[in-house]
């Protein structure tokens, strides 16, 4: 053997030995409703750090950005990093440090390592092959607090009933955090014990957008979920608009009149076309509202025609038909209501002979209509709105004075403005027919009528000072 040969055995001998290094990423699958069992992977050269992220909550650790894409982000945000001990011998076996965002740092005592192996399977794999005589750590860094992996190792001390008590005590959204990071560690028994609590319990919304995301993120157990979705999931339900028209229908037959106020107003708020409640929403259903448009009707004529006919009643039937047009209208599905409303020549004979007291409600639809008019809500043809004024102009000149007594949050400012806007939209001829009418009455009764000064003033102009500078 040659003196050059010798030398290098002892030079190799000299030179520690290159273990394999590997890295692990303590995620569950999302898409994995089984464990896997977790192995070293070697690698070409030595590492002291290996790197991945922290329990749900946590942003990377590594100084530069990486490109990645942003759906295995989610499906690897999980643990922090893991590092070999620099110096070999500081520490033996293994240590579990978590580091917040804050700077806090909590390392685990003995038992509680003892616990997470003995309850997670992925600190379980991870430890398994180390040699422990060299000391190895790891650490949780920047989580965004440290509740919900010290809640979750606290429930890993409870067992039968008390796991039940215990998560009573956190409520649903520390279970909720409990339950992410038992996805995580794949703490089965955390798993099961957080869905069956957090399915007998009430949730926030916040709370319930919080299950559905976990949800979507990892596969379970559909025994142990199939209640939880069931709160939240209407395959089976009936349809929207049939169900809105039922509700509606409720409202309107109901003799509360306190109530019913409340109800208009859940319901405006259910189908405003802002609301959050409208995203999956397809339409209502115009046939079943304009259904109950002519129920009322049918039972306003049978109210008119009693011998001493009840304001109190007639005022509740027209306040729910003047509810449905409002409705009609910013659905914008209401110029068939203007059609039905024009067609009531019954109505217009009997508010004739009726008393002021009475029948002043029906001028309070004709108001939604007008300012719809005025603020082009509502689009129908030229006829028609000449139809409109020629049927119910009248009654609203002689019902403003009721009207603004008892307005109902009815706005009187914007109903003068939109009448007058909407008197506008005419031929000329067929305004100066309304606003001779008008001018009668406002010359007579003053601010019992509607003031459309400043309308009949741009029709002036337009009638004559424009056509006398023309000619």
């Amino acid at each position: 053997m040659s003196t050059t040969s010798a030398g290098l055995r002892r030079a190799a001998a000299r030179r520690p030995a290159i273990r394999p290094t590997w890295c692990c990423s303590f995620s569950l699958d999302p898409q994995t409703p089984h464990s896997k069992p977790y192995s070293p992977i070697p690698k070409p050269h030595s590492l002291t750090s290996r790197r991945i992220l922290s329990p749900g909550r946590v942003s990377p650790i590594d100084s530069d950005p990486i490109d990645s894409d942003p759906i295995q982000d989610l499906q690897e945000k999980r643990l922090s990093s893991v590092e070999e001990s620099r110096d070999g011998g500081s520490f033996r076996g293994f240590r579990v440090r978590l580091k917040g965002r804050e700077g806090e740092v909590v390392i685990l005592s003995e038992k509680e390592k003892e616990m997470i192996c003995e309850n997670s399977e992925v600190f379980s794999g991870l430890i398994g092959g180390m040699d422990l005589n060299r000391g190895f750590e790891i650490e949780l860094d920047g989580v965004k607090g440290l509740e919900g992996f010290k809640a979750t190792i606290g429930l890993m001390r409870e067992a039968g009933p008390n796991e039940m008590r215990w998560l009573a005590k956190i409520g649903v959204s520390g279970a909720i955090e409990i339950l992410e990071v038992s996805c995580s560690i794949r703490f089965e028994r955390g798993i099961a014990a957080c869905l069956k609590y957090v399915e007998a319990a009430p949730w926030t919304e916040n709370e319930e957008e919080k299950l559905k995301t976990l949800l979507k993120t990892y596969s379970f157990n559909k025994t142990l979920t199939q209640d939880i979705v069931s709160r939240f999931c209407t395959a089976s339900f009936t349809s929207f608009d049939n169900l809105t028209v039922h509700l509606i229908r409720s409202i309107t037959s109901g003799p509360n009149s306190k109530s019913r106020k409340e109800l208009h107003t859940l319901m405006n708020g259910i189908l405003s076309s802002s609301s959050m409640y409208q995203k999956d929403i397809a339409g209502l259903n115009k046939e079943g509202i304009y259904d109950l448009c002519h129920s009322i009707l049918d039972s306003l004529l049978v109210l008119f025609k009693e011998e001493r006919p009840s304001a109190e009643r007639i005022s509740q039937q027209l306040e729910n038909l003047n509810w449905l047009s409002e409705i009609l209208i910013e659905k914008q599905i209401g110029e068939e209501f203007v059609d039905l409303w024009i067609n009531q020549g019954e109505l217009i004979t009997m508010h004739e002979m009726s008393s002021p007291m009475v029948r002043y409600e029906l001028s309070r639809v004709s108001a939604t209509i007008f300012i719809s008019l005025g603020k082009g809500k509502i689009h129908i043809n030229g006829e028609k709105r000449f139809d409109f004024f020629n049927s119910w102009f009248g009654p609203m000149l002689l019902d403003f004075g009721w009207l603004r007594r008892c307005p109902k949050g009815l706005e009187m400012r914007t109903l003068e403005e939109c009448i007058g806007q909407a008197l506008l939209t005419l031929a000329m001829q067929q305004q100066q027919r309304f606003f001779m009418e008008w001018f009668r009455v406002f010359s007579e009764q003053g601010r019992e009528c509607p003031n459309l000064t400043r309308a009949f003033q741009v029709w002036w102009r337009r009638s004559f000072v424009r056509s006398v500078g023309q000619s």
